[in-house]
């Protein structure tokens, strides 16, 4: 007799926490691994966000709160939608959630039927699917390789809009490619939306800080005004804030869906923890000055690692506008095999051997909905990621 729901059926774990979770077990057992999976930064939660989470506990800011978040968070991320994308929300129209991956599921959640189809750009982060199926709802993936810089047309957009479809969801800058859209870029998905009246967007704006050189980050609802209405513009404290841990995510949107997502959050979580809460006041209400320094020590990275891999023997690696994730192609590296005569037949051959041999763990393309690429963080160290690069580098030299 089988006890479990059948939904269980139509999803799978998450491959990202996969890779990561053998990588500390194979560290665990002795072995010298690298891993490269994790999409979180390696650096320290502020200081003044840390102070402040103390100076809460101290004051006994210690009990229950709203199920979605305290009145001063909801002031802090109003203020935030003004400040960075001049857009004017009311704290009504405001929900915290315990990450940004919960603000998404209980969005899908509060508003997904049987048969709804959510318009899904390809690669994606790997959760997205996943948590549409799980809301009873069918992904519609619209795949955008190296060659348009892994970014989807507006034609692609509108040959992906059925009568069926409920929402169009989009991350920009990208995981897994950190691939960004230009104002003109995300112009054209706006006005093709703006043909579609029944169609929502979801915007996953997680990574809005983490841009580099010239690239100029910019949101639906402010590229398009008139899509407001029906745009839920979802965000966080985990990358930018380095707050990976804390877990705090939020949204604002259509007072309807707020509504809808507080009484699902009400029956599940209840509210995030309420240190957290009074750490992402400071972090959006304090000084942004580390933001830029974060940065920049991310960008000597992202070129790092991409000269590096680019001297790798089939791999080819474009130049991200921002996160903290490559997407590279191992096209030149298909058909071949390794030394002990493993053939490199996808993806996910090809960073299973690179595990086995060198002890560099990565993510296969394949779950993030495109191959044949994979998908390194570079959140760490320097000296880390030239060891790892030159692994890669001399696997892909001993293939034949």
């Amino acid at each position: 007799m089988t006890t479990l729901s059948k939904t269980l059926s139509r999803v799978k774990p998450s491959p990202t926490i996969a890779v990561s979770t053998m990588a500390r077990e194979l560290k665990e057992a002795g072995r010298d691994v690298i891993g490269l999976g994790a999409g979180e930064p390696d650096f320290d939660t502020p200081e003044n966000i840390r102070e402040a989470a103390k100076r809460a506990i101290d004051a006994g800011k210690t009990r229950y709160t709203a199920p979605d978040g305290i009145p001063e968070l909801k002031q802090a991320i109003c203020a935030k939608f003004k400040r960075d994308n001049n857009l004017d929300y009311k704290p009504a129209q405001v929900s915290v959630g315990t990450g940004g991956k919960q603000i998404l599921y209980n969005a899908f959640m509060a508003t997904l039927n049987p048969g709804d189809e959510v318009v899904i750009p390809a690669p994606y982060w790997v959760s997205y699917p996943d948590m549409v199926l799980l809301a009873g709802g069918e992904p519609v993936f619209v795949e955008a390789g190296m060659d348009t810089g892994y970014k989807i047309t507006g034609a692609q957009l509108e040959a992906a809009i059925t009568p069926k479809t409920k929402w169009f969801i989009f991350n920009s800058p990208s995981n897994p490619t950190g691939a960004g859209y230009t104002w003109d870029e995300l112009k054209a998905l706006t006005d093709v939306l703006l043909r579609h009246p029944h169609v929502m967007i979801m915007t996953d704006d997680m990574y809005e800080h983490l841009v580099f050189g010239d690239f100029k980050f910019c949101t639906p609802a402010e590229v398009e005004p008139q899509l407001y209405d029906r745009t839920l513009t979802c965000n966080g404290v985990s990358k930018a804030y380095a707050m990976t841990g804390w877990r705090i995510g939020y949204a604002a949107g259509p007072e309807q869906i707020i509504t809808a997502m507080r009484l699902i959050q009400s029956q599940s979580t209840s509210n995030p923890c309420s240190i957290s809460q009074w750490a992402a006041v400071e972090a959006l209400n304090g000084t942004q000055d580390f933001i830029p320094k974060h940065n920049g020590i991310f960008q000597r990275r992202r070129d790092l690692v991409v000269s590096m891999l680019n001297d790798a023997e089939g791999i080819e690696c474009p130049v991200p506008e921002g996160a903290f994730y490559v997407y590279p192609s191992i096209k030149g590296c298909i058909g071949k095999a390794t030394p002990g005569g493993t053939k490199i037949t996808d993806d996910e051959t090809f960073a299973t051997a690179l595990l086995e041999d060198t002890g560099v763990a990565v993510v296969f393309g394949a779950a993030f909905g495109l191959s044949p690429y994979f998908r390194v963080s570079y959140a760490t160290s320097d000296e880390t990621l030239k060891e790892a690069c030159t692994r890669i580098q001399t696997f892909c030299k001993s293939l034949s």
